[in-house]
Order: C-alpha cells, then sequence, then structure tokens
C-alpha cells in the first residue's frame, strides 16, 4: 500500500506564465530534478538558512552525508533502525525544490514544457508550439511513496498495459497504452521507497534501469522514458541481513548509503520528545528528562533485542502516555492537569509491546522495565537536585508524618500533607519550576523528591492495594 502523505497545496499564484511563450519570455531556464536541488541547497548553506526543518539530532553526524550526496546528484539509501526519523528526513528534502515550477497542462509525468518526454506531449507541443498550455506543480506535490510490501507488483512501480486502451482499438505497442506506475508518476520529484530488502528481488530488478539508465520496461517491449527524479530507499538493518536483501546490482546503483542512528545525548532526546509529542497535560522538565534517560536505558539494556532498536516513538509515546495519566486524575479530582513520577508507572505497561526482549527475558518484560525506569528516576534526581539540602522532607517523615499520594491524589491533597519545608523554593526553582509555581507544578516537584529520596534509600515507600502511595519511615 502507498502511505498515506498528501499534503496541502497552496493555490497556484494568478501571475504565473500561462503558456510555453510566456514562460519564455520570463527568461525562466529547465533544470533537472537534481540541478535544482543542488543550486537550492548551495544557495540555503551560503545564506544559512535551515536546510532540513524539524529534523533533530542529526546535524554533524547524518545531515552533512545527505548534502554530500545531493551535491553529488546521488541516489541515496538511508540505513537504520525503527524510529530512527529516516522517512522524516526523505520527506523533507521536497523542501529544497523550488515552491513552483512549470510542467505542460495535463501531462500524466508532470513533463516540463521545454523538454516533452511522452508521445502524446510531444505531438502536442509541435503541434501548439508556444501557445502550449502550462500548469504549476507545489514543491509539495513532487514527491511520491511506496512502501515495499511482498505483494507489491512491478505494474504498481513501473507500470502495466491498460486493457482498457486496449481495447478501445489501439495497438498493443504502442506507447500511449501504458498506464504509468508510482515511479514515473513522481516524475521532476522525489520518490521514496520505505523498507526496500522488504521488496522482493525480482521486483527490485525493475528499479534497475530507473537508476541507471533512467528507462522502464513493460509488458516485454522498451520505452524509452528520461525519468528525472531523485530515487531515496530506507531500509531496517535487521531485514538488510535476514528477512530480505537488497540485491547487489541495486545497491551498486544508489550513489550513497547513509547509517542514521538515535539521539547521541540526553539533551537531543528530550528535544525530540518535546517537538514530537502531542501533550495533553504539562510535563514538566524533570519528567522528560526521566522519559528521556529511560528511552536511552532500555535501548542499552542487554535484556532488549539491539537489532530491533527501541524507536524514538517509545519515547514520544512514553510523554503522550504521562500526559494522560494526568489529564485524567485531573478529570477525575478536579485537579490541575500537571504531571507526577506517578503517571510514569503506566508506562512499563502500556508501551511493553514497543520493545522486543531476548527470549531468555520471556515473563519479565514489565519487571525490566520497571526496574529500569527507577534507575531513570534515580539519575534524575541526582542530577537536578544534586548538592540541595533536603533534609527537610526526610525531618517531615522522620516526626512521623506519612506523606500519601499517588496517581489519584489531587494536587491540593498532597500539599496540604506536606505544608511549609525549609528549602522547598530552592528545590522548585532548580526543578526549573520557577518562583511562582502552579499547586499542581508544586505537587510534581515535591512528588519527584520523595520518589528520588526513596530511591537514594533515604525515605521508605509502600504501595497500597488500591493504588496509593505511602511514604514515610
Amino acid at each position: 500500500m502507498t502511505a498515506a502523505f498528501t499534503p496541502l497545496v497552496p493555490e497556484t499564484p494568478t501571475h504565473l506564465p500561462r503558456t510555453v511563450g510566456e514562460l519564455r519570455a520570463t527568461g525562466h531556464e529547465f533544470r533537472t530534478v537534481k540541478q535544482e536541488l543542488r543550486d537550492n541547497l548551495l544557495a540555503r548553506l551560503r545564506s544559512g538558512e535551515p536546510r532540513f526543518p524539524g529534523i533533530v539530532g542529526y546535524d554533524d553526524t547524518v545531515l552533512p552525508e545527505v548534502e554530500r550526496a545531493l551535491l553529488a546528484g546521488h541516489d541515496m539509501v538511508l540505513l537504520g533502525e525503527r524510529g530512527q526519523g529516516k522517512t522524516r528526513l526523505i520527506r523533507s528534502l521536497v523542501g529544497l525544490f523550488d515552491e513552483w515550477t512549470p510542467m505542460i497542462e495535463g501531462s500524466e509525468l508532470r513533463e516540463h514544457p521545454y523538454d516533452p518526454v511522452t508521445p502524446a506531449s510531444r505531438r502536442l507541443a509541435a503541434e501548439l508550439g508556444d501557445l502550449l498550455p502550462v500548469a504549476w506543480l507545489h514543491r509539495s506535490q513532487r514527491y511520491g511513496e511506496k512502501l515495499a510490501t511482498p505483494d507489491t507488483s512491478v505494474g504498481d512501480l513501473i507500470g502495466d498495459v491498460d486493457p482498457i486502451k486496449v481495447a478501445e482499438g489501439r495497438a498493443l505497442g504502442d506507447p500511449d497504452t501504458i498506464h504509468f506506475g508510482l515511479v514515473p508518476r513522481t516524475n521532476r520529484g522525489i520518490f521514496a521507497v520505505n523498507e526496500l530488502p522488504d521488496l522482493a528481488e525480482r521486483i527490485q530488478v525493475s528499479l534497475l534501469n530507473v537508476l541507471e539508465e533512467r528507462d522502464i520496461q513493460v509488458r516485454g517491449y522498451q520505452l524509452r522514458l528520461p525519468l528525472d527524479l531523485l530515487l531515496v530507499a530506507s531500509a531496517n538493518p535487521e531485514d538488510y541481513t535476514n528477512r530480505g536483501r537488497i540485491i547487489t546490482p541495486l545497491k551498486d546503483r544508489f550513489g550513497a548509503e547513509i547509517r542514521t542512528h538515535y539521539p547521541l545525548d540526553l539533551e537531543l532526546e528530550t528535544a525530540l520528545i518535546r517537538q514530537e509529542a502531542a501533550l495533553s497535560a504539562e510535563v514538566p522538565d524533570h519528567l522528560v528528562d526521566v522519559l528521556a534517560r529511560y528511552t536511552r536505558a532500555v535501548r542499552e539494556s542487554p535484556a532488549v533485542d539491539a537489532r530491533s532498536g527501541v524507536s524514538a516513538r517509545f519515547a514520544i509515546a512514553a510523554a503522550e502516555t504521562v500526559a494522560a495519566s494526568a489529564l485524567r486524575r485531573a478529570g477525575l479530582r478536579d485537579d490541575e492537569p500537571v504531571a507526577r513520577v506517578c503517571d510514569t508507572i503506566s508506562v512499563t505497561s502500556t508501551l511493553r509491546g514497543k520493545v522486543e526482549f531476548d527470549s531468555g527475558e520471556e515473563g519479565r518484560e514489565t519487571e525490566v522495565l520497571a526496574h529500569l525506569l527507577r534507575v531513570a528516576t534515580a539519575e534524575t534526581f541526582r542530577d537536578r537536585l544534586a548538592g540541595l539540602d533536603l533534609s527537610g522532607f526526610t525531618d517531615l517523615v522522620a516526626e512521623g508524618a506519612i506523606i500519601e499520594t499517588g496517581e489519584l491524589v489531587s494536587a491540593a491533597e498532597l500539599l496540604a500533607q506536606i505544608g511549609t519545608v525549609p528549602g522547598l523554593a530552592k528545590v522548585l526553582d532548580r526543578l526549573g519550576l520557577g518562583d511562582a509555581p502552579s499547586p499542581g507544578q508544586a505537587a510534581s516537584g515535591i512528588e519527584f523528591v520523595l520518589e528520588g529520596l526513596h530511591l537514594t534509600r533515604r525515605l521508605a515507600k509502600e504501595l497500597t492495594d488500591d493504588g496509593r502511595t505511602l511514604y514515610g519511615n
């Protein structure tokens, strides 16, 4: 199946030329897709404009390689584990096109008015000359995508004879009888094949001529079509070596193989969560840090199958789940929707299906994830609050107080139990909650301290049968 990627197309400006004669009068010059990408990328490099907006964590690693491939005019394959933003990066390449480009009006293959390639368009150009009608193609329309599946056919990608046109009386060898596939229909654009190794090897063969000779063959006769496009593919290393493979002649025709990766440091991981997660409640920075550390710990855990990777979608979904838990409490307790540490517990069960474990860990999946979450919370606690005097909290429970919190305890209920604690203002400031935090934010900071003190063995903790948490001695 093809991916559902249908961007909104702005209205065509009225001042643009409408015939090839008017187009020539403006001084417009024809450029191939790769020339256009090269020129526009160079212009952005010189001006310092963003080249790939929304791509996080690749500035010093992947993006320079992509830029070199584009400047060299190379088709490329992006190789990396799931959830590393390969498709997002491929789609962002469209932003390097001119906003509008001319095409022959009604052309199936979006041919340039100066460079018709199909027999029908050549006849029309010869007949009408400077009166050849021109339409305009927005850059968002210059992208085609196919998810490689075992049932993909050569007809889907390249094309096939249209039996209806043959039935209308045209000869079987007439090029006008061809129903073009996805690749020719993306002429003068970028075509992406996602998960290329999953494409049957005999179907991969159909791309050989597209990449090298730039022609296609349909049903035993050759139709010379000098296709003008950039072909980009993505592949997962696990599929690349096991379930499927890219055939050697096809690998040879890609000019560049670029290895992607997960965010290399914590800052990039948190930036990615903030950019991508659709949060239904406030998730303070210290909890985003916990989730980012948690994701990295899961990736590095020996209990997790490293070959399949842990997608960036894991961290994003974790943040959204935590926010949803806070929103649920707000609905049940008429509370302020601000996430707390207790909201992170639900992540271990709801996101278990996003992680592939080694076979030896069967039955221990939730236990492993819960342990890693505790480790991530403790690391964040040490990093954020190192050096602060937290004796005000330990003194509170040393006097016999039991602090009750949990998923269904409102911020007001938690704050009423705490009262005035020496050093609380410094804690909230260190957590980035400001000088005047809301009750929900203050409760989030306090619960984080209580959990951190428990994880560093300075407070006892007990979970009740109804899901509440008791901190004390």
